[in-house]
Formats: structure tokens, C-alpha cells, sequence
């Protein structure tokens, strides 16, 4: 008897939402209230008929989330705007730089990433939730982000605090150069060491919100 194939595996890339958690150091976490408690709802439903409806007040940057170039520009395509194609069924190439904060060329031009999510595997996220997540995190370098773009990528990731190195200029040129250019970001990834480097498949897509850049999502891989 042949035994069937086994299907792709599934592997969670974002952190989980919740009350008050700490994504981005100074900014506030989420606030989860009840408009309808289930207690409350006994009285609008059949005995033994329950339900829960809640309040979800979240900053657009929480967790693992997608920006779209209206994040950085008021005439960027917002996160109804930007096609399915932009964050969904994308192949992946997992970029490992363990040897110094800034991502640059030379760990990108080892892989063909033309038409790929490329995500950045730096470990980082292991600090995720702790103020050590805010000090010296991995970055993106600027001329790592002209190469992407230059290269044809579809979607830009990194498991760190931001795809730019926070300094206090408050200069964003990854930013401003991949979203000019109409490819994602996704900030805040996990569990990029489960995935191969190459072979595996991105589904990310945000919620599609009118005149909004960023939004958490539920990135997740299919791995054949």
C-alpha cells in the first residue's frame, strides 16, 4: 500500500497579540475590554446561548505587522490598495546574518532574490518582549535596501525591532526606499529558524483598511 504524501508544514512567523504587550519600546501595547460580555448576552439569546463581542484598541503597529507604502507616504497605496499578490503565496528566501547588526549587500547577493519575500534571520526576535529588544537591534543597511529593490523583490522582512537602524535622526532610508518602491515590510517576524533557506512559501496578507499603512498580521510559511 503507498502511503499519501504528507501535506506542506505550517510554521507560525508572528508573535501573538495581547493586552498590554510591549512591541516597539514607548509605544503603548493593546487594550482588550468587552462591549458585550457573555454574562450580558444570556439575556438577548435562548437559554444556554452565549457569546462574547470585544473592544480591540491597538496601535497599527503591534506584533508582527505589514507596512505599505502609505505608512511612509501620503500618496502611497494604502493596505486596501496593495494586491493579494503583494503578501500572499510569495516564495521565500531566508537571508542568516549573524556576524554584525547591518544587513548589507554581501549577505543579499549570495541568493537570487528576484521576485522573492526576502526575510532577514537574525536572531533578534528571541528578545522580543524585554528592553533588551530596543538596544543596538539588526537592521537592513541602505545600500542592502537600493540592492533589493534594484534586484526586483516582491516583500522585505526581518525578525528585529525595524528594518532600519534606529538612530536619532529618525532617518528611515530602507523605508523610504522599498516603500517608494511599492514592496511590503514586515517588522517584528519569528521563528524564521524553522524555515529552509529556500523552498517555502509566505502568506502575510493584512487586513484591507482604507486610508491605513500598517496593520498586524498572521504571517505564517508553508514548507513543502
Amino acid at each position: 500500500m503507498i502511503e499519501p504524501a504528507a501535506g506542506p508544514r505550517l510554521v507560525e512567523l508572528n508573535h501573538v497579540i495581547e493586552a498590554g504587550m510591549t512591541t516597539y519600546p514607548g509605544l503603548p501595547g493593546p487594550e482588550i475590554a468587552p462591549y458585550l460580555s457573555r454574562e450580558d448576552s444570556r439575556g438577548h439569546y435562548a437559554p444556554g446561548t452565549e457569546f462574547t463581542i470585544d473592544w480591540l484598541h491597538i496601535l497599527s503597529n503591534s506584533g508582527t505587522y505589514v507596512d505599505s507604502p502609505f505608512h511612509r507616504y501620503a500618496g502611497g497605496a494604502d493596505l486596501a490598495d496593495l494586491p493579494l499578490s503583494s503578501f500572499a503565496n510569495l516564495p521565500i528566501v531566508v537571508v542568516t546574518s549573524r556576524t554584525g547588526r547591518g544587513v548589507g549587500v554581501d549577505a543579499l547577493r549570495q541568493v537570487d532574490v528576484r521576485g522573492k519575500a526576502v526575510l532577514l534571520h537574525t536572531g533578534w526576535d528571541r528578545h522580543f518582549g524585554t528592553p533588551a529588544y530596543g538596544v543596538d537591534a539588526p537592521f537592513l543597511t541602505e545600500a542592502g535596501a537600493e540592492y533589493l529593490v534594484e534586484s526586483g523583490v516582491k516583500l522585505v522582512g526581518i525578525d528585529s525591532l525595524n528594518i532600519d537602524e534606529v538612530t536619532p535622526s529618525g532617518a528611515r532610508p530602507c523605508h523610504s526606499r522599498l516603500l517608494a518602491a511599492h514592496i511590503p515590510i514586515i517588522e517584528h517576524l519569528t521563528g524564521l529558524d524553522q524555515l529552509p533557506a529556500t523552498g517555502a512559501r509566505l502568506h502575510a496578507a493584512p487586513l484591507r483598511i482604507r486610508n491605513f499603512g500598517t496593520i498586524a498580521v498572521r504571517a505564517y510559511a508553508l514548507v513543502p
